[in-house]
């Protein structure tokens, strides 16, 4: 990809969304002069804006939401031509970037962003009523489409497999009746449902967190874009380039977990082919310990509490053939549900 190589520190206006960790992020990536960095979830451009503080470094920006990539004009404008935004899914970054070993850092922040969960429209949130949408890109069946056609047992295995919900089954039954009753349409009237069969005893946190991200998370396939973006990642980086994944559940941390630890170990050989040549190790894992956010960091952002950072460095091996799937949780599959929505 060709970009101009202005030199000057960019604001481009007030970021509404802080990113969690930004400053940790950025300094993982280890910023140099003249460097081309990849912001994979650009959001309110936050990260993007943190690397084009180093002069002449690059930007390109990645967002499936239209609306993030409409309101990032003021930091595209103010950054000329060291910056460059395309809305797409990050794993398509390697036909994005025109190819492998063009990049010197990632940075993904993953799950959905504060401008998306104050946004009752977008329908992200059961504190805001809204329509029941979830669509990070605005395109492709919605939550709703999802309530509306999935069989009891598909739905107990959506909200137990991706919202790690003890109470399931129990609130994929309840869905059913109420929807025999009347549509299901918005983020009040699903919350209202999960809430009614939760005990008060189990009431930590909002009652329909855990079914809300289950549903968030399967309407845009975040787990398999992760893990395609992930193995893109791998691709697209050049020897010593860096990888940093911000992540806020235990589901997209263990993926990113499981994902460098088998990237950065040597397989042992086999018995059973001894000639065999073990694959070299793709990364090397520079965070022996996920970084988490400090009280400053919480104190300014509470939503930051589940936050993990992990960062790894490329190294010289060759891309590995085998990919992330195997890493994913086996699930019912959004086309087979909603076949037909629109």
């Amino acid at each position: 990809m060709t970009m101009g190589s202005g030199s000057g520190a960019v604001a481009g206006g007030p970021a509404r969304h802080i990113p969690v960790l930004a400053r940790r992020a950025v300094d993982w990536l280890a910023v140099r002069p003249g460097g081309l960095y990849v912001d994979a979830t650009f959001g309110g451009g936050g990260y993007a804006r943190a690397i084009l503080q180093t002069a002449h470094s690059r930007v390109i920006g990645i967002d499936r939401d239209p609306v993030a990539i409409a309101q990032g004009a003021a930091l595209l404008t103010a950054a000329q031509d060291r910056l460059a935004l395309f809305e797409d899914r990050f794993s398509n970054l390697e036909s994005i970037v025109g190819g492998a070993n063009q990049i010197d850092g990632i940075v993904f922040d993953l799950g959905v962003s504060s401008m998306q969960l104050d946004e009752a429209a977008r329908g992200f949130s059961f504190r805001l009523d809204g329509p029941l949408d979830m669509r990070m890109s605005g395109r492709g069946p919605s939550a709703a489409d999802v309530i509306a056609r999935a069989g009891e047992r598909e739905l107990a295995a959506i909200i137990s497999g991706l919202g790690e919900e003890r109470r399931a089954r129990a609130v994929a039954r309840a869905i059913v009746r109420a929807r025999d009753k009347g549509v299901i349409d918005s983020t009040r009237a699903l919350a209202e449902i999960v809430s009614a069969v939760m005990p008060a005893r189990d009431r930590a946190i909002h009652p329909a967190t855990r079914t809300f991200q289950a549903l968030r998370i399967f309407v845009n396939n975040e787990l398999s874009e992760l893990g395609l973006g992930l193995t893109a990642a791998e691709r697209v980086l050049k020897a010593s380039g860096r990888l940093v994944v911000v992540a806020f559940h235990s589901l997209e941390d263990r993926i990113v977990k499981n994902f460098l630890t088998k990237r950065s170990r040597i397989p042992a050989g086999s018995r059973h082919r001894p000639g065999a040549t073990a694959a070299p190790a793709t990364f090397r894992v520079l965070t022996r310990r996920p970084e988490t956010p400090d009280e400053s960091e919480l104190a300014a952002n509470p939503r930051a509490r589940s936050a993990k950072l992990r960062a790894a460095e490329r190294t010289e091996a060759p891309t590995r053939n085998d990919d992330a799937d195997n890493l994913l949780p086996r699930l019912p599959r959004l086309s087979d549900i909603v076949r037909g929505a629109a």
